[in-house]
């Protein structure tokens, strides 16, 4: 008798673990949004330009800051390096 009651206990603990579990990770929101297209292709639509947009900028930013770099050190005259970095530092700004 009191191990179908234990066992119970250890169910319900594990029930009630799960439950909590399916809160914290919102499956009822998602549930309700996999329901609703139209939202559910608005919210990948506006994901998916911020995303190309986040990329775009970050790129950008990368990109001026190694040319800064590469321009830095074309003016030390590194014998060897100095003159392929001063033609990739050329073809960039003729690009720009």
């Amino acid at each position: 008798m009191f191990g179908k009651k234990k066992k119970e206990n250890i169910l319900l603990k594990k029930i009630d673990e799960l439950n909590e579990s399916l809160l914290k990770s919102n499956i009822l929101e998602i549930t309700t949004l996999m329901g609703n297209r139209k939202e559910l292709l608005l919210r990948n639509f506006l994901a998916g330009i911020s995303r190309g947009i986040g990329i775009g900028i970050g790129v950008s930013i990368i990109t001026a800051i190694l040319v800064l770099i590469l321009k830095k050190l074309v003016t030390l005259n590194i014998p060897v390096i100095g003159k392929y970095l001063a033609d990739i530092v050329d073809v960039v700004q003729k690009a720009r």
